[in-house]
């Protein structure tokens, strides 16, 4: 039996989320588990119209039945020249079961229709920004155990640039790239990434009130 402020349950099945979430909590001898432990889960619909609610529905529905603190996060791109989106579709941008590839093909298809070919004015050596945009992470933790729900909202900045750089990370970010870096998402070292990501600083705004 999970005794009561050393387990938090993620709520999700991506292993690069919850090694993300699993470093700030370990460092505070939380033990992290996610969905992949367990077995016969109630579906979730996300049809929230935001991160915020989204985060809140899934949080909700895993604490009700785990009858364990969750800890959901709703994260996505926002492309200023896709007026915001994909937004809350993030992760399903081109399909409902999508890879990574597949929205990141999406994406830049869809920015190419536009014209969204506007040089860098970094330099030569700097990759061409297609768009400024920005990542955002909502997070909500529902404890069942000492009835308290908590939320908070992490952004971070960047552009979205013509072609893959990096293997690190996942999603979208081998196309977001950070000027003040030199370098895409993916091609941060996970330390870095886990100081300035929109996650790390929606993390960071949770533990004030944790």
């Amino acid at each position: 039996m999970d005794s009561v402020g050393n387990v938090v349950i993620i709520a999700t099945r991506n292993q690069g989320k919850v090694r993300e979430f699993a470093q700030w909590f370990m460092d505070r001898g939380i033990d992290v588990r996610s969905l992949a432990d367990y077995d016969q889960l109630p579906e979730i619909v996300e049809d929230g119209e935001t991160f915020a609610a989204n985060a809140l529905i899934k949080a909700q529905i895993i604490a009700d039945h785990l009858q364990l603190p969750v800890l959901a996060d709703d994260s996505g791109l926002c492309v200023d020249r896709l007026g915001s989106d994909p937004g809350v579709y993030s992760a399903r941008y081109a399909g409902e079961h999508a890879s990574d590839a597949e929205n990141n093909a999406k994406l830049l298809r869809e920015l190419a229709e536009i014209g969204a070919t506007a040089p860098s004015e970094a330099g030569a050596e700097e990759p061409a920004l297609l768009s400024a945009a920005h990542f955002v992470c909502a997070l909500a933790l529902v404890d069942p155990l000492r009835g308290v729900q908590l939320e908070a909202e992490g952004t971070c900045s960047g552009y979205i640039i013509a072609a893959e750089r990096g293997a690190g990370g996942f999603g979208y970010d081998p196309l977001f790239y950070m000027p003040e870096h030199g370098r895409t998402m993916a091609e941060l070292p996970l330390t870095l990434k886990n100081e300035i990501s929109h996650r790390a600083n929606a993390l960071k705004r949770f533990f004030d009130l944790y």
